[in-house]
């Protein structure tokens, strides 16, 4: 299985190869790295790892909180996402099925940016939004929490659920990403969402032979 864990860390040199020796020592396989955000001598990273299924991964935690400066933000599990450059293989089906290229946005995003479920809603009213479509783990007619201001952002649900939002060009739609037991959307998660929703959004109106919006 795959796990998705999120650190803070000393921004030093030395730090990010303590981490990488004790999650070996722990038992975890580092398969990806993303620098998330560096500032005022900290770094926030999240690595991917492979881990035995059904192995505890409290074990994972405990060996990481035994490094000096190091903070667990959070450990959850994720998918792999299809190919060595997900962004531009989720393009490239969006361009060869335009027909249902926001679905497969929708289908591809919960792998790309580690969460539970995605999809596409649609905005009823002043403060009502309906999933219109969802990937595996969504239910399509569900009501969401309110989603305005309609703008790429990350917010938390009253129950607890994290949630990252972005307008489509398609008027009154939105895609909607969510993941519970993590932690929040990263501001450069959502902005890799916007890159996402922007990249689609001229695909399909090429393919529509309009003008991007």
């Amino acid at each position: 299985m795959l796990l998705r864990i999120r650190v803070r860390l000393p921004d030093r040199p030395g730090s990010l190869g303590q981490v990488a020796r004790t999650l070996g020592a722990a038992g975890a396989d580092v398969v990806q790295m993303t620098v998330l955000e560096r500032d005022n001598g900290r770094a926030m990273d999240d690595f991917t790892v492979a881990w035995p299924a059904g192995a505890d991964s409290e074990r994972l935690a405990g060996g990481l909180g035994s490094v000096p400066g190091v903070e667990v933000v959070g450990i959850w599990p994720t998918a792999e996402p299809q190919g060595a450059f997900p962004d531009a293989a989720v393009i490239g089906q969006v361009a060869a099925v335009p027909e249902r290229g926001l679905e497969i946005l929708a289908d591809a995003v919960p792998a790309v940016l580690s969460a539970d479920w995605a999809g596409l809603a649609e905005l009823e009213g002043e403060d009502e939004a309906v999933l219109v479509h969802a990937s595996a783990g969504g239910e399509p007619g569900a009501v969401l929490p309110e989603l305005r201001p309609l703008r790429p952002r990350a917010f938390t649900a009253p129950d607890g659920t994290r949630f990252a939002v972005c307008p489509l060009a398609a008027g009154g739609l939105a895609l909607v990403v969510a993941r519970t037991g993590a932690p929040p959307f990263h501001r450069t998660e959502v902005f890799r969402l916007e890159q996402l929703a922007g990249a689609a959004n001229a695909v399909l109106h090429r393919a529509r032979g309009a003008a991007p919006l």
